[in-house]
Parts: structure tokens; C-alpha cells; sequence
């Protein structure tokens, strides 16, 4: 799990170290609930870029950021609703925007979650020790950029085959830059990379790999989970004098990638116990869906493995995409016939306009929210929430292959889209889990991380059988809050 056993010797220099470069380090309550930081800090970030190697930035750790480039303040939760007129669905689909965080992604948060306990335990030693962040897209640049913000050094791990923006990106941000064979789907490939710098690397490194640290589950457990709650709260009081007086959550859907966001959904059936986890994954790499394999264009999501922090036993259901449908989107979100299509049809020109902040895997998490919402037949009354992990800033040179691949994108090319990807989303390859289900989807980390990673067996009979497993997780956050604060003012001390 999380290991907080203190090391004191080396706690104290990474104290020294933040102390010398002014870094203080925001906790899991603040970034929960970014209106009780310090006044102090407020005013620093008033006058700080949202993508500034600033370490101020680590208090912009949240989902609550004004939506601007630089001195933007602290609001409300970002998220958009998606019209009916673009999903054909009459469930209300609400997504949670990324691009607002450090880095246009929140994985910046997971790699918080992951590297803030082993600063403030002293497992990590900022002074000696390389930060690796083995990804398939932007867990690796959020590693980076938070390894920067702590004046410590990283390495950067991702597939050969991701946009050509992270690697540009990940150049002036990281100390080195690993490009492993193949695409989203070659997770074995970025393991096999780690083995190996454990080897030739040895104590110079310590690496913080997403799919097994229980500091990305967390991190979404607590901080995602809550936006999302006080987003669906909003919606109740604004609504409390309709006839709808409680919004009704149906589902919480996110692609399983790391494990990392879908933990939120954790939190949320604890609020809302009759809500479904749906986890979802390319048509292409069918993984949960098929115990199947291959590759596929949703960047960031990866796959061929079920990770060692997903909480299997408590995801309802599956949906897979068809990746084409997303390349289709990013057309039709994209290029200005396809807009113009969306505007003509009745889709306010407000949200058109703000098409530009759902990314390849937030196309897939909106397709994944339409088959989950006609599967059981959701009404008007009810509400599902999904992710948009970044936005199309990391994209645009995919628009232009496409162009470059297909031709110019046409008004008819976007009537075609839009009914074929959106309208006639249906209920295929999509499972309602059962138990033996996901017993069987669950079964498959034994390949991976037993027998290739070296996990324990017990620990992986213990995430199934043991009923504390997953809540004795969700119960460090304030042992972690009381570490960070305790670090806070060893640096403070003069």
C-alpha cells in the first residue's frame, strides 16, 4: 500500500532542500478544498502562469483553477454539460475539465498523490535520487513537471507512438526522456524498461509507477471524488425548487488507463450507493472486455493489463470504443465545417466554442457515458459524470495528419459523424459485470503482477476477500495531511 515508515535523515534534507528553494507543500485537504489556502499564497498565484515552473503551482493542484493562462484565481469546479442536441442522449452527461490544471492534464494530481507521501516520509530523496514516471502520456509529464516544481531531478518514460506535443513538451521539462516501443497499448513494453533501470540505475532512481501507487488511487479517491460531489451538490441546490429536487447520479465513467481516476467512483457510490462505476477501454484492446489485446488510437489510456490499484470488485460495467469514433470526433470537435454543422443543428455556439478542451480519451469517456446512459435507459431525471483528463492542446498535430490522411473535413463528412458516432451510439459491446465477472477481470492481475512484477499473491487474495482492503486506503489521507504539515513547518523553521 502507502508506505509512511519515516526516514528522519532523509526527510531532513529533503526539508532543507524545499527550505533553500521556498517550496511549501499543499495537502490533500487544501486540494480538496482550495478556498482555505492561505490568503498568502492566493495573492503569489495571482500574479503566477498556470504552467510556470513555479512551485506556487503546487497549490493549482485542484479542479477549482480559474479557467485562464496566467494569474487565474480559485472558483468553481470546472466541468462542462454536453447538450442533448450532440448526444442523442436524455440522461445529462457532465464532465469534469483537465486542461485548468499545471501541465493542461490532471494527472499532475496523481503524480502529487504518488510523490508528496515519499517526500515527507523520506523514502524519496530529492537531493540524490532521480523521480521515473513510467506512462503512456500525461502521468509522465505531470511527474515531470511536479519533480521541477521540487527542484528534483526525473526521468520521463512513454510509448514511441504518443503525440508529437508531450515529447516537444517533455524535452525542456524532463532530466531524460525514454521513448519505449509501440503505442498506449504497450504497457509491458514501459515495465520492462523500468526492470531494467532498476538494474543498471540501482538506489540512483526510485520509480513511481502509476499503475501500482496507491497515491494516484488515492489522490483521485479523495480529490476527484469530491469535485464531482460538489458539483452534483451545486446542481441540487440550484435545481431544489424544480421538480427535481436531488440530482440523481447513474453512473461515474472514466477509462481504466492507470486505475487512477475510475477510483473516484469509489468514493461516490459511498454517497450515492445506487450509482455504477462503468470503466471503459478500446473496442481495439478489449482487455475487461474480452480478456483481448491489440492496439489503438485513444492516447494516455493504456492497457493489455488490468492494474494493481484498480478496484476491480467494485466496477459495475464495461464499455468499449471504437477508436475510429473518437478520430471521427476530433474532426467534428475540431475543424470548422464540423462546428459550423454542430451550430446549425441547434448546439449553442457558446459550447461549440469550448470543444477545444475534450481530448482524445474525454471523446472516448463521452462515448463510453452514451452507451452506459442507453443501456439502461436513463431519463432526463438522471445524471452521468464522466472525465475529461486533458484537453486538445496536446492533439493538434493530430487534426493535421488527419487532414493530411483524408482530405479537407466537409459539412456532410459532419452529418456523417455526428450520427454515426454520436446518435447511433448503441448498447454493443458494452457488460453489466456480475460477480464472476469481475472475479475473472480481477484474475488477470496475477499475470502481470505476480508473475511478472513480483507482487505478493496474499496481497492479491487480500484486494478480493479482505472487506478493509480498499477502505484501510481511503483512510490515510489524514495520517499523509498531518506528514505534509509536519514537513511544512521543519521548513518554516528558520
Amino acid at each position: 500500500m502507502i508506505d509512511l515508515t519515516v526516514n528522519p535523515s532523509i526527510r531532513d534534507k529533503n526539508i532543507q532542500r524545499c527550505r533553500e528553494k521556498g517550496i511549501l507543500l499543499p495537502t490533500f485537504q487544501q486540494m480538496k478544498h482550495p478556498h482555505t489556502i492561505p490568503e498568502s499564497i492566493k495573492k503569489k498565484l495571482s500574479h503566477t502562469g498556470l504552467w510556470d515552473v513555479n512551485p506556487i503551482n503546487l497549490f493549482r493542484i485542484h479542479w477549482h483553477n480559474e479557467p485562464k493562462e496566467y494569474g487565474g484565481g480559485i472558483g468553481k469546479v470546472n466541468y462542462l454539460e454536453f447538450p442533448r442536441e450532440l448526444t442523442g442522449s436524455r440522461a445529462r452527461i457532465l464532465a469534469l475539465v483537465g486542461k485548468w490544471f499545471p501541465t493542461g492534464a490532471h494527472k499532475v494530481g496523481a503524480t502529487y498523490g504518488c510523490l508528496a507521501p515519499a517526500l515527507v516520509t523520506g523514502r524519496f530523496d530529492s537531493t540524490t535520487q532521480k523521480a521515473v514516471w513510467p506512462s503512456t502520456g500525461n502521468y509522465c509529464r505531470g511527474g515531470a513537471y511536479n519533480s521541477a516544481l521540487l527542484a528534483c531531478d526525473s526521468i520521463a518514460i512513454l510509448p514511441e507512438q504518443m503525440s508529437r506535443e508531450r515529447f516537444e513538451w517533455l524535452k525542456t521539462m524532463a532530466g531524460e526522456v525514454i521513448a519505449t516501443p509501440g503505442c498506449e497499448s504497450n504497457v509491458k513494453e514501459i515495465f520492462d524498461k523500468c526492470w531494467e533501470l532498476r538494474k543498471t540505475r540501482g538506489d540512483d532512481i526510485v520509480i513511481f509507477n502509476q499503475f501500482e501507487e496507491f497515491g494516484n488511487y488515492l489522490w483521485h479517491y479523495e480529490v476527484t471524488g469530491s469535485a464531482v460531489q460538489e458539483v452534483l451538490e451545486s446542481l441540487s441546490n440550484a435545481e431544489s425548487s424544480s421538480a427535481l429536487k436531488t440530482v440523481n447520479l447513474a453512473g461515474f465513467v472514466s477509462s481504466t488507463g492507470s486505475a487512477g481516476t475510475i477510483a473516484a467512483g469509489d468514493r461516490l457510490k459511498q454517497l450515492y450507493p445506487y450509482s455504477k462505476i462503468v470503466a471503459a477501454e478500446a473496442l481495439q484492446c478489449p482487455t475487461l472486455l474480452r480478456n483481448g489485446f491489440g492496439a489503438h488510437r485513444i492516447e494516455g489510456i493504456g492497457d493489455k493489463h488490468v492494474p494493481w490499484i484498480h478496484n476491480v470488485k467494485n466496477t459495475d460495467f464495461i464499455a468499449a470504443i471504437d477508436d475510429q469514433d473518437c478520430m471521427d470526433l476530433l474532426r467534428l470537435f475540431n475543424e470548422e465545417a464540423g462546428k459550423e454543422y454542430l451550430v446549425s443543428i441547434g448546439v449553442p455556439e457558446s459550447f461549440v466554442q469550448s470543444l477545444h478542451l475534450v481530448g482524445i480519451s474525454g471523446m472516448g469517456n463521452l462515448l463510453a457515458s452514451i452507451k452506459f446512459a442507453k443501456y439502461y435507459e436513463l431519463t432526463d431525471e438522471e445524471v452521468v459524470v464522466t472525465i475529461l483528463t486533458d484537453s486538445m492542446e496536446l492533439y493538434k498535430s493530430r487534426v493535421q495528419e488527419l487532414r493530411e490522411q483524408f482530405g479537407p473535413f466537409t459539412k456532410q463528412d459532419a452529418a456523417k459523424v455526428h450520427h454515426h458516432s454520436l446518435l447511433r451510439q448503441g448498447i454493443e459491446n458494452v457488460l453489466e459485470l456480475g460477480y464472476y465477472d469481475r472475479l475473472r477481470i480481477h484474475n488477470l492481475k496475477y499475470f502481470t503482477w505476480i508473475e511478472q512484477q513480483g507482487k505478493s499473491l496474499q496481497e492479491l487474495n487480500d484486494q478480493w476477500y479482505r472487506k478493509d482492503y480498499w477502505t484501510s486506503i481511503q483512510q490515510l489521507t489524514p495520517k499523509i495531511d498531518e506528514l505534509i504539515e509536519q514537513f511544512n513547518r521543519g521548513i518554516q523553521q528558520s
